[in-house]
């Protein structure tokens, strides 16, 4: 296998760059019980982490009987916002990293482009990233499609083998693959500690396991001087 050239890294937020996965799911949670339905943790976690709003909106209406209208979700966005600004912190190591990497790089988020910014700007990693933000609605099909990574490395001017995406959900590790790229497997969130989720994504086989952000650079570093050779779990 040749060796790749100089990478575009393509960043998930929520759980990559910043640990929000948590404050989500409690968000949505507590928003179905407000409307009479249940939902429990594994379950939100399976079914909604890593996916697009309008994936969220189309699984409550279907399978909860919840309509997700502009109110609903305003309320939702209010909550969510109000949990960010109290409790929302970076990935440990993300800032080291982005500081020190010497790649060109992006992010490609479900989330809507708003929710991108705020995240980012509250921890201080949107001077790292801005302006290559890049967001689910500004495509047709969200994650696990791999339209927004396809759609991203279009912007940056970037062919899809050169293209490192850096992922913590299912989804997102599908849309990856299904777009032709490399994708590292971030598992050092808050929410990653289920085993179900990691027996998920090794099922998945990503080209590469990791769980501490300060292991980024080399990760990329090695993968790139000798992709056939890469190993599939960081050295703990």
């Amino acid at each position: 296998m040749e060796q790749m050239r100089q990478p575009l890294v393509i960043f998930d937020c929520d759980g990559v760059l910043v640990d929000s996965e948590p404050l989500s799911i409690r968000v949505l949670i507590d928003a179905v019980k407000a409307h009479g339905g249940e939902l429990g943790e594994q379950q939100a976690y399976q079914r909604f982490l890593g996916r697009s709003m309008a994936h969220m909106v189309s699984v409550l209406d279907a399978d909860f009987g919840i309509h997700a209208d502009a109110a609903f979700l305003e309320r939702m966005r209010q909550d969510l916002y109000r949990s960010f600004e109290a409790d929302l912190q970076p990935i440990a190591g993300i800032a080291d990293a982005l500081s020190a990497m010497p790649w060109r790089r992006c992010v490609a988020s479900s989330s809507q482009p708003e929710r991108i910014r705020l995240s980012l700007g509250l921890t201080g990693l949107l001077g790292f990233l801005e302006p290559h933000v890049y967001s689910a609605s500004m495509v047709a099909n969200g994650k696990p499609a791999p339209d927004l990574f396809l759609h991203a490395a279009r912007e940056m001017g970037a062919d899809p083998a050169d293209c490192i995406v850096i992922e913590d959900s299912p989804a997102g590790i599908l849309a990856a693959q299904r777009a032709g790229m490399a994708v590292f497997a971030f598992t050092g969130g808050s929410h990653a500690d289920r085993e179900e989720y990691r027996t998920e994504i090794a099922a998945l086989s990503p080209d590469v396991v990791f769980d501490a952000m300060p292991d980024l650079l080399h990760l990329i570093a090695n993968y790139i001087s000798d992709p056939a050779g890469r190993p599939t779990v960081a050295a703990p």
